[in-house]
């Protein structure tokens, strides 16, 4: 079945994916679940993502309305993300993720623990 979607997607899953398809995306969503995160605690969170990579899905995210940026004027700069009340309605959709994940791993051996922040 084909749905044409207004904004040139030819289905609703490509639209989401479009917004959440990023390749730390999803996970960073993931944790600021769990409540506003500082850069440098996301960074921690996210260790394989250099911090070329974490800046730019960030800003993405943003754009995207998201997640909210809070820069502090303090020195050392102070910034917080949180996410937005459109970024909350993601949660089902995040937490049915990690239960698939959890269920994939368990079945191959892994590590199947989700851990919000």
């Amino acid at each position: 079945m084909k749905t044409n979607c207004s904004d040139g997607y030819n289905c609703p899953v490509e639209a989401t994916i479009d917004l959440i398809g990023g390749k730390y995306k999803a996970v960073i969503l993931w944790h600021l679940m769990g409540g506003c995160l500082r850069y440098s605690e996301l960074h921690r969170r996210v260790p394989n993502a250099t911090d070329k990579m974490l800046a730019q899905q960030l800003r993405e995210l943003e754009a995207d309305g998201l997640i909210s940026r809070k820069v502090y004027p303090v020195v050392p700069p102070k910034t917080e993300y949180s996410l937005t009340e459109f970024g909350k309605t993601l949660t089902p959709i995040l937490d049915e993720l990690c239960n698939w994940g959890r269920g994939y791993l368990e079945n191959n051996g892994g590590s199947s623990e989700c851990k919000k922040a």
